[in-house]
């Protein structure tokens, strides 16, 4: 079988796990990586025995396939060039900073018989792809995406970089037109959003309340979704799935307190483990070579970045206005 000729572009954190991902595929050439940092780009290529570039241009003629794990500034110019080669592409998400790049981008591959797969890895974990078969029109979402700042991430703020995953998740639970969108955030260690505090109203009147930070000194993720007849609760880290059902309370007044009791049925959700990068890129890989369907449309795709980029309009003018 011919091997899929492939290359990483950006060798920080995520690089690096895309590196170590292609490097264990049977069906993988990893023709090598590319990074404007020698010293780490060469200490990735050593680590995983594959080669070392300092400039994209000299694998365009070489892969097939690429993932793209550079800052989001350089998401477009980068994507451009290899989608423009006929090279199909995994970007890391956000796909870029401006709606009609993003766009652009998804028209070019279409094209050129491209495939541009973002890269929403948190759709690929277990516990969240078994969420669309038990959340059934949901009334209240509850998402919490919070862990200290690092100082590595300085390109996004915490809308683009953390709660985009959230946002992304939400749409595709809740299939229902947007009314409004009302955004609270604060800076503290860098110029763009440190916390954002998002309610997003839909026209079915559910209501999801969304927070990201990277102020706190723990690291969270979770979500809670509340419907008719289950609340339903999701520990992204664990991958782990809690539904309570038939809850009642009951409460007693005695002579110098009050006392309640609460009961409700609860069931644990076993979820088949697995990790959701190497899952991610499978698809990509299987899109790209044997034609596979996307998981995810164009359109889906788009819309959860314009919802993004609104809120992190709405922030800025919000900051503007203090």
């Amino acid at each position: 079988m011919k091997k899929i000729r492939t290359g990483v572009i950006g060798t920080g954190r995520m690089g690096e796990y895309h590196t170590a991902v292609y490097s264990e595929l049977f069906f993988i050439d990893l023709v090598g990586i590319v990074d404007i940092k020698e010293e780490r780009g060469k200490t990735i290529s050593k680590q995983f025995n594959t080669a070392y570039f300092c400039d994209f241009n000299e694998i365009l003629d070489k892969v097939d396939a690429v993932s793209i794990a550079v800052p989001t500034d350089l998401h477009y110019t980068i994507a451009k060039e290899f989608l423009s080669a006929g090279v199909n592409v995994l970007l890391e998400k956000p796909i870029t900073n401006n709606f009609n790049q993003a766009v652009e981008l998804f028209g070019l591959a279409e094209k050129n018989n491209c495939t541009l797969h973002i890269g929403h890895v948190e759709r690929f974990n277990g516990a969240v792809q078994e969420l669309k078969k038990i959340v059934h029109e949901p009334l209240l979402i509850e998402s919490r995406r919070l862990g200290p700042f690092q100082s590595r991430i300085e390109d996004d703020g915490v809308v683009m970089d953390l709660m985009i995953h959230d946002i992304d998740i939400i749409l595709n639970l809740v299939e229902s037109e947007i009314l409004d969108i009302n955004v609270m955030g604060r800076s503290f260690f860098t110029g763009k959003d440190d916390l954002a505090s998002v309610q997003i109203h839909f026209k079915n009147n559910c209501v999801a309340n969304i927070i990201a930070s990277r102020v706190t000194q723990d690291k969270i993720r979770t979500m809670a979704i509340s419907q008719k007849d289950a609340y339903i609760y999701l520990d992204f880290t664990d991958q782990e799935i809690h539904i309570h059902r038939g809850a009642s309370s009951q409460h007693r007044l005695e002579k110098h307190e009050l006392h309640y009791k609460q009961e409700s049925f609860t069931e644990r959700l076993f979820v088949h483990r697995e990790n959701p990068l190497k899952l991610e890129i499978k698809h990509f890989l299987d899109c790209s070579a044997n034609g596979a369907t996307s998981s995810m449309s164009v359109d889906k795709e788009l819309r959860s970045l314009k919802v993004a980029l609104e809120i992190v309009d709405k922030f800025k003018k919000n900051q503007a206005n203090l």
